[in-house]
């Protein structure tokens, strides 16, 4: 690490406000008693500011010295700029007697005077903090209809560019630049698809300014998450309602856009709720929880091809450390709480560990660390928080001092990437893998009349085990496995064995001689190519109406010609 900066971590509950050392030493340097409600790190973690109920309070790290004090008694809501020049806080709308048309509830302050810059009003609190490029150059809010941008030092005055898109219902900011590029979507309404748009600032108008654009159906909210270069977009849409029945919970679907241009849907191997999504650091990479319980967790490369299947298993979410070097898999909330934490280069488990009851996770700066923390109002019995080391070795460990005490937060300070260089990786010997994996075994409840019989050994779920490890793990399936890869085996075997026999019959008599099946395969061609072509009219009629038409969908209308000529020469 840097010289002066070590890991810490803040720790906010009924108790107050608790600043605390990160390993190896965790002793708690200051505790703020106070009814805190919101607390804020810049992005770089030298500013933390924080609610009283009565006032906001702004104070440098790690000095602790106050930076300003701003009077906004009811803030919620508070988001500081990445270079820390600007903090905006923000507060419920309300209309009063004295204020029958409301007041601004957004406000945006410098941070080295305290001075006010800019106030909005902003009703809802889903969306409501601005979004600044990485250098603070622009900075951007939605309003009706239309994305609103200020450019450096316009902040307060009049937008140096807008987004205007009729019923715009979200944008993103990319992690880069410049230049800086701008995701926007907008939900579909009468039958019109939503889409998602890629725009490079400031070139918001004209029919092709868009970089690209990924139309879809069933899309009532989505979530971008763009890579860290800004160089692609992955887009999870949601809607509440599956028509068809399937899920109770609605239905969801995901989607890759590259700022060239291309997208494409993001195969998915199994059915079911799409979970977590995290980029590799290196912006080349993202991983996927997904699909009914046990879910499936795959790595992809940034063209959508599965690189890595990790297989099944109790999990919901997925983290990439801060290096990339290491992945971890686990399970929380209403599932038990494990964790598996896999070497990316070599692709190899290192460790596992339980964390039970936990409802958060996060990875130190440093990369080797991690915080669990089972939190209210998500759960109120039993709150606190565990340190541990990746390999699965629990280091620190605090809990409430009273049942009714409750703990609300739990967070390290953010460090920039390169504050901790990345540290070879430590594999654990044998013994200690063996400790993990027997701890990690759930032990089942056994009814009294079952107990001191031989335990079952019927499964409700056959967990499928990570890509490329079937042989090893051959001897550990169960029978019925077993049995299941014997008849997929055989049913293969029949298949290849069919269709030689239909490539040997073709070679006695081959379909050159017989006029009759090559008239039938010239109708089934025929039929194919006049399909493609009333395709690509009807691509051509909503050009014409003003549609902006797919990168692939334009690829189509340049093949017309190919299929008159293949057309005419069948006919």
């Amino acid at each position: 690490a840097k010289p002066g900066r070590m890991t810490s971590f803040v720790a906010r509950g009924s108790h107050g406000l608790a600043f605390n050392n990160g390993p190896p030493d965790f002793s708690e340097t200051d505790c703020q008693s106070i009814q805190c409600k919101v607390m804020k790190f810049s992005p770089d973690g030298n500013i933390v500011a924080w609610c009283d109920a009565q006032n906001v309070y702004v104070l440098e790290l790690p000095s602790r010295r106050q930076i300003c004090r701003l009077p906004r008694p009811k803030t919620i809501g508070l988001a500081i700029s990445p270079r820390g020049s600007y903090i905006c806080t923000w507060s419920p709308y309300a209309v009063t007697a004295a204020t029958p048309a409301g007041s601004p509830n957004l406000h945006m302050w410098r941070l080295s005077s305290g001075e006010p810059v800019a106030q909005f009003v902003q009703k809802k609190f889903d969306g409501w903090s601005p979004q600044w490029t990485h250098d603070e150059v622009v900075c951007g809010r939605n309003v009706n209809n239309e994305v609103q941008f200020y450019g450096e030092g316009s902040i307060g005055g009049t937008p140096t560019a807008k987004l205007r898109l009729q019923n715009v219902a979200g944008f993103s900011v990319s992690p880069s630049g410049p230049p800086y590029r701008i995701a926007a979507y907008v939900p579909g309404s009468k039958g019109a698809p939503s889409f998602v748009r890629i725009y490079q600032y400031p070139n918001f108008d004209g029919p092709g300014s868009a970089l690209a654009n990924k139309s879809f159906f069933k899309a009532d909210q989505v979530e971008l998450h763009w890579n860290r270069k800004g160089t692609g977009l992955v887009v999870l849409t949601t809607i509440d309602v599956d028509k068809t029945g399937g899920s109770y919970y609605g239905e969801q679907g995901l989607h890759f856009v590259s700022i060239g241009g291309e997208s494409c849907a993001v195969p998915l191997a199994k059915k079911g709720p799409i979970y977590s999504i995290d980029w590799h650091p290196n912006s080349n990479e993202f991983c996927i929880v997904y699909g009914y319980m046990p879910a499936k967790a795959t790595l992809y490369n940034a063209k959508c091809e599965p690189i890595y299947d990790f297989g099944t298993g109790s999990r919901n979410t997925v983290h990439f450390n801060n290096h990339g070097n290491i992945l971890c898999l686990a399970g929380f909330g209403n599932l038990r709480g494990h964790m598996e934490f896999w070497h990316r280069k070599e692709l190899k488990l290192i460790s596992r560990a339980q964390a039970s009851d936990s409802t958060s996770f996060q990875w130190s700066p440093d990369g080797e660390h991690f915080l669990t923390a089972t939190t209210s109002p998500r759960l109120r019995e039993g709150n606190g928080y565990k340190v541990w080391h990746y390999t699965g070795k629990l280091l620190y460990q605090w809990e409430v001092a009273k049942p009714k005490d409750e703990l609300w937060e739990v967070t390290w300070r953010p460090s920039p990437p390169e504050t901790f260089p990345e540290k070879p990786i430590v594999m654990p010997s044998q013994e200690e893998q063996q400790r993990q994996d027997e701890a990690a075994k759930p032990v089942a409840y056994r009814p009294p009349g079952a107990r001191g019989k031989p335990p079952s050994t019927v499964k409700i779920h056959e967990e499928e085990p990570p890509q490329g490890a079937l042989k090893e793990e051959g001897k550990q399936q169960s029978k019925s496995a077993l049995k299941n890869k014997k008849r997929r085996e055989a049913k293969a075997k029949e298949r290849e064995q069919d269709s030689e026999a239909v490539a040997a019959a073709a070679v006695v008599s081959p379909a050159a001689d017989n006029p009759c099946l090559d008239r039938v395969d010239s109708e089934k061609k025929l039929r194919n190519l006049k399909k493609k072509l009333k395709q690509i009219e009807q691509l051509k009629q909503q050009q014409k109406e003003g549609k902006q038409l797919e990168a692939n969908q334009i690829e189509k209308l340049k093949n017309e010609e190919d299929l008159v000529r293949q057309i005419r020469e069948l006919e």
